[in-house]
């Protein structure tokens, strides 16, 4: 696979990615492949995602050195230029790098020689009442890090706009969109309709709506399921909700959530993959849906999301189950599956045994 130009994401404050930053840079010195340092955070105005990879070269892979929150930097990024991601693991919690720090070189090489999958997930983009814009005064209350947030979404002019349809919004989640309360001692009142039908009108902290691959962000910590990465759906979750319904709804991926701020609530903030992209008022409203493009996420052999699932949430047997018996070894086959489960996503068994007649 040809890989004529690599953009760095790099979480600057962490050692360990400067040197895995500078392994990346001599590997692509030795093999004259371009590099460039794609920094979100420069000094002056936060840059968008278009900006950031016009100055970088158009990079055709993206490498992110760093936890999720720097994978997620990178996915907007090359979500922007359909370009591949490379997730090199520095994080603690996270479940979207693929590879440790030390392995960087190794992870390059097989770039280059064509012996990686490439993961398509799904992504999320919004239409909204009116254009996303934050309060000058809010910015400087939430400003974090080394910078200013993101600056407000573009518009997608090729896109129909109307009254009834609003805007599209020049925006992709990998995660989750979340409109949440501004007020700590007021919940906000929210309309939330699914393929275009009221589900019910909501008195919460938050609503989502998550990715599969979100499912085990902020739509975990409340509550909501764990979805396999594979799968297609949105993934809507209430935040603390006022009501006796605080249950998940995963809807289809062609249906449509939409969240419309009530006319007696506080105003709302709209956040995009954890960034504050904009605050909206009573009557306004977000339509969340999949986006027409996909992240190209590059994957060095299947992935085991549930084997990452049990060790990242540190789970633990029943007392009473493991009481009844030995622990639960891995599923223990050792010859391939049969002609009517040759379809499924199984563990690897050895090539050299022999078929079942």
């Amino acid at each position: 696979m040809t890989v004529s130009r690599v953009g760095l994401a790099v979480h600057g404050g962490r050692a360990e990615a400067l040197a895995a930053a500078r392994a990346v840079r001599a590997w692509c010195a030795e093999h004259a492949v371009g590099c460039s340092d794609i920094d979100v955070w420069q000094e002056g105005a936060r840059h968008s995602a278009r900006e950031e990879v016009d100055s970088a070269g158009d990079p055709d892979l993206i490498v992110t050195l760093g936890g999720d929150g720097t994978f997620l930097r990178g996915a907007r990024l090359a979500a922007e230029n359909d370009a591949l991601v490379l997730g090199v693991d520095l994080g603690r919690v996270g479940f979207l790098t693929e590879v440790p720090a030390t392995a960087v070189r190794e992870a390059l090489d097989a770039v280059r020689e064509g012996r990686i999958d490439v993961e398509s997930r799904m992504l999320l983009t919004l239409r909204a009442s009116c254009r996303l814009e934050v309060p000058t005064q809010m910015e400087a209350l939430l400003r974090y890090g080394r910078g200013p947030m993101l600056p407000p979404p573009r518009v997608r002019t090729e896109c129909v706009a109307g009254d009834d349809w609003g805007v599209a919004l020049n925006v992709t989640a990998l995660n989750d969109v979340v409109l949440e309360k501004l007020a700590r001692d007021r919940q906000v009142s929210v309309g939330v309709y699914l393929a275009g039908r009221l589900l019910a009108c909501y008195s919460a902290d938050a609503l989502l709506v998550a990715t599969p691959t979100g499912s085990t962000a902020y739509s975990f910590a409340a509550g909501g399921p764990v979805v396999s990465p594979r799968a297609e759906g949105l993934v809507f979750t209430p935040v603390a909700p006022h009501m006796v319904f605080n249950r998940s709804v995963v809807a289809a991926p062609d249906e449509p959530v939409a969240l419309r701020v009530l006319q007696r609530s506080g105003r709302a903030a709209v956040s995009i993959d954890g960034q504050l992209r904009g605050v909206l008022s009573p009557g306004d409203w977000i339509g969340v849906y999949a986006a027409p493009r996909r992240l190209k996420a590059v994957r060095l052999g299947p992935t085991d999301f549930y084997g990452r699932l049990r060790e990242r949430m540190n789970l633990t047997d029943a007392p009473a189950a493991l009481a009844d018996g030995d622990a639960a070894p891995l599923w223990p086959v050792s010859t391939p599956p049969p002609d009517d489960l040759a379809h499924l996503a199984l563990p690897p068994t050895p090539h050299d045994a022999p078929r079942p007649s």
